[in-house]
């Protein structure tokens, strides 16, 4: 498995609201062995839950869809869920979230958050070709909103991009990270994690390819011993982005060297 995998979902989700996040936690209670969740408290509103198999919060959801605390309650219960590794039930609680949000008429950038955080549960329950199609209308809908050179796009440029590498979809991988690769470059900064995530797996896309030359193993191997070196410098050789690329690394060196290595006929 690759140590790359480290999706980087919007900014703008819990992942990066401490608060919220902090919330959705002290929400949440372990009460088995099987683990099974109990909600006893709304993270939204702190009114008691209702202990049904919807997990719902009846001062929330009693009211009208537009209303931000129903929205709110749901945000905060689908990544609880998705925290404490339920992934099933966050991906129900995601797609109602979803299918609300279009139905009452809520801002792009609120779908497009709802959608990322939809796609990143599909990814873990490995449903690829759904996480696919989910990160393509985020990417697509952050370049008509935000513009390319706005960090939620090449965002969510890098996360299709991740997936197109999942299904071995190399050379698409490929065609969508040169182009936008060199404007993360530009304005993300080179020790970026973005940058950095991109061009691991625009090396991945060359070494990994069935027609791979040996000028792509030999790009490839350059590549990740860059991207290595800045990964380690600014991040340390813990880091989740600086241990995959070292994964990467090893592979694509050999491969490389199986390829310049006559084999024994």
């Amino acid at each position: 498995m690759r140590a790359t995998g480290l999706i980087l979902a919007a900014c703008d989700t819990l992942a990066s609201k401490p608060k919220l996040l902090k919330a959705s936690r002290r929400a949440i209670l372990e009460t088995d062995r099987q683990t099974k969740m109990i909600l006893t408290n709304c993270a939204a509103c702190a009114a008691p839950l209702t202990h049904d198999h919807r997990k719902r919060c009846s001062r929330c959801m009693g009211r009208p869809e537009t209303d931000q605390f129903r929205c709110m309650a749901m945000t905060i219960l689908g990544n609880g869920l998705a925290y404490a590794q339920h992934h099933e039930d966050a991906l129900s609680v995601g797609e109602a979230e979803l299918s609300m949000l279009r139905r009452i008429g809520a801002p792009e950038q609120q779908i497009l958050v709802a959608q990322s955080n939809l796609s990143n549960t599909y990814h873990l329950l490995r449903r690829f070709e759904e996480a696919l199609s989910t990160r393509q209308e985020v990417y697509s809908g952050r370049l008509k909103l935000n513009g390319e050179e706005h960090k939620q796009t090449l965002r969510a440029a890098y996360n299709y991009a991740f997936n197109l590498l999942d299904l071995q979809r190399f050379g698409e991988a490929r065609s969508l990270l040169l182009k936008t690769m060199p404007v993360a470059r530009r304005v993300l900064g080179e020790s970026n994690d973005t940058t950095l995530g991109m061009r691991c797996c625009y090396a991945e896309a060359l070494y990994k390819a069935d027609g791979a030359t040996l000028d792509d193993l030999r790009e490839a191997v350059t590549t990740l011993e860059d991207a290595g070196r800045i990964a380690r410098r600014v991040f340390g050789g813990a880091y989740p982005i600086t241990v995959g690329i070292e994964e990467s690394l090893r592979d694509a060196r050999a491969a490389s060297s199986a390829r310049e290595t006559p084999s024994d006929s």
